[in-house]
């Protein structure tokens, strides 16, 4: 069948051989009974703490995974090709290598000598880090409990097949069963699991949910390979707050953490031209001041264009028309353009108010000061709402010298007490007109 009549996914049906399941047969209660495993009160239960946590030496990929990998856990990676996963990985291996803890390197795209290559431009040299050429997941597990290595790496989850399947490596059911296999094994042999897997071209992991579901762990890589910035992101964590961010930028050593990602998404090139402002957007539980673009240019009726990078597409139409609506500005005879600076994308709603300014200021063609951040969520009434965390951003918009602040009217005070030099409370999008 070419495509699925409940999902409408094409070639996704798999033909598998039917096995008859020992686990399916009739057991008398006296049987189920005694393999049944005894109950352990939670109170009971030793949970190890963030004691237990392997340090990755990387902060910014610890920050990510809540503190470090879990021992027995299982962490997916997905991104773009060529964005850095297999990068990350190696260096991942690297930290824990060095504090003399072993690690297994499963390298199922890449010779061991590509590895090795790899390793000496990242300059990782590490003799507690052991490659394996295998994609059978038999000689995985085999390898595994002869090393018992503190962290394994699976690059990637597509090239590794198991016997109990006859489909190809990369099929549905290859992965399903293959991905169950290494889980049951990290947590067998406490070893922290950390699997990469291929996305497909709208930008999600290829095979099966599942196989996201049956991890404790999903990460994945944001940003243009094209722009040296890369941005990890935690979809999911059961042992760390989902949504949490590290920033990198890749060099020819590898990629290097970003101490200060405020000032590199707002560095001193930024364009004083009309059209570009900052804004402070949480990320994860961090404050990243974010320098957005816009552009307005007249169109022919009817065929306005609404283009975005880095926001979303419906909210930047959804608050074009209430600038039309309630400050009459007729965007919609208008094509607009906005962008987020250094790739990154933000799905922030604190974000709404510096959107609305930036196409002001493109629209009027007249400049922003400099020195302005510009903080607001904004309704379809044309209120200005307060926002989520409001101290963190103003903070880091005082530290980095922005010292003017448009703010909702809620957190007024709070600007001023920051030590901004100039703070505008704002109700509605008409007052930060004029605020502007």
């Amino acid at each position: 069948m070419g495509k699925c009549p409940s999902c409408n996914a094409w070639n996704s049906f798999v033909e598998e051989a039917a096995e008859p399941s020992k686990a399916s047969r009739k057991r008398s209660p006296s049987k189920v009974a005694r393999t049944e495993s005894a109950a352990v009160a939670l109170v009971d239960i030793d949970s190890g703490g963030d004691a237990a946590r392997i340090a990755t030496g990387q902060r910014e990929l610890d920050r990510v995974l809540g503190g470090g990998l879990v021992p027995g856990s299982t962490v997916l990676i997905g991104g773009d090709p060529g964005i850095g996963k297999s990068t990350i990985a190696l260096q991942l291996a690297a930290g824990v290598a060095s504090v003399e803890r072993p690690v297994l390197y499963v390298a199922g795209e890449e010779a061991a000598a590509q590895i090795r290559l790899r390793a000496e431009r990242l300059e990782v040299a590490a003799d507690q880090i052991f490659v394996l050429g295998a994609t059978d997941t038999g000689a995985i597990i085999a390898a595994v409990a002869k090393h018992r290595p503190a962290v394994v790496i699976v690059d990637s989850i597509q090239t590794v097949h198991t016997d109990r399947v006859e489909s190809a490596p990369g099929s549905v059911a290859q992965l399903r069963e293959a991905g169950a296999e290494l889980v049951m094994a990290g947590r067998e042999y406490s070893a922290a699991m950390v699997m990469i897997g291929h996305v497909t071209k709208e930008g999600y992991l290829a095979g099966p949910r599942v196989l996201e579901h049956m991890v404790d762990t999903v990460l994945y890589f944001e940003g243009d390979k094209n722009y040296v910035f890369r941005i990890l992101r935690a979809v999911k964590n059961r042992f760390g707050p989902a949504g949490e961010i590290g920033i990198f930028e890749m060099r020819s050593t590898g990629l290097a953490e970003v101490d200060n990602p405020s000032e590199a998404f707002t560095g001193a090139e930024r364009s004083t031209a009309p059209g570009s402002v900052v804004t402070a957007a949480i990320e994860g539980s961090r404050a990243l001041l974010v320098e957005v673009q816009a552009l307005a240019a007249p169109s022919h009726p009817g065929n306005a264009r609404r283009t975005t990078l880095g926001v979303d597409h419906g909210r930047v139409a959804m608050l074009a028309a209430v600038m039309e609506r309630r400050l009459g500005l007729s965007m919609v005879s208008h094509d607009l353009f906005v962008n987020t600076v250094g790739g990154v994308r933000v799905d922030d709603p604190g974000v709404d108010l510096a959107v609305i300014a930036a196409l002001a200021s493109s629209f009027v063609d007249k400049p922003l000061p400099s020195d302005l951040v510009v903080i607001g969520e904004v309704g379809l009434t044309g209120e200005v709402r307060s926002i989520s965390q409001p101290q963190a951003r103003i903070q880091e918009a005082v530290r980095l010298g922005f010292t003017h602040l448009v703010v909702p009217k809620a957190i007024e005070d709070q600007a001023k007490a920051a030590g901004a030099k100039t703070v505008s409370g704002v109700a509605t999008i008409e007052e930060a007109w004029q605020a502007l």
